[in-house]
């Protein structure tokens, strides 16, 4: 599973014109499902996103996480964190998950990121044409794989 986790004072999801999802202050966190992903993954990128110390404390130094400031957070599925650019000027996405399962997995994701940040989660919708407005605060852009522990 691939997480591309971006520091933002704002971000929203709007399809078909209607915003059906915003948040300050906190992460975007753009999702990719690979084949093989399963909770292990799904609870280890947990961890990781909501204790990751990427916001600044009161002396400027990135030293508190997202639970610690009680931000918030936008999960947003991304296959396209599994493109494969090796050959040719076509991506090739043959290592993400097949979309039934991928959608069952980001479901179970976002399930599970709800159970933790409860009130202070939004999600914006699989397989969906979706335009995310953000803010990158920073800019702080971090790449995540669960498979590279």
């Amino acid at each position: 599973m691939r997480a591309l986790v971006q520091r933002v004072s704002y971000a929203s999801v709007t399809v078909e014109g209607i915003k059906t999802a915003e948040i300050n202050h906190g992460l975007l966190v753009l999702l990719g499902v690979g084949k093989m992903d399963d909770l292990t993954d799904i609870q280890y990128l947990l961890q990781k996103i909501t204790q990751m110390r990427i916001f600044s404390d009161r002396n400027g130094k990135m030293n508190l996480a997202l639970d610690d400031i009680h931000g918030h957070m936008l999960l947003v599925s991304q296959f396209t964190l599994y493109a494969n650019t090796k050959k040719g000027n076509r991506p090739s996405y043959t290592d993400a998950e097949e979309p039934l399962l991928a959608k069952e997995t980001y479901t179970t994701a976002c399930d599970v990121f709800q159970s933790h940040l409860k009130e202070r989660f939004q999600q914006g919708h699989f397989g969906e044409d979706m335009q995310i407005n953000l803010v990158n605060e920073g800019p702080v852009t971090i790449w995540l794989d669960s498979k590279q522990r």
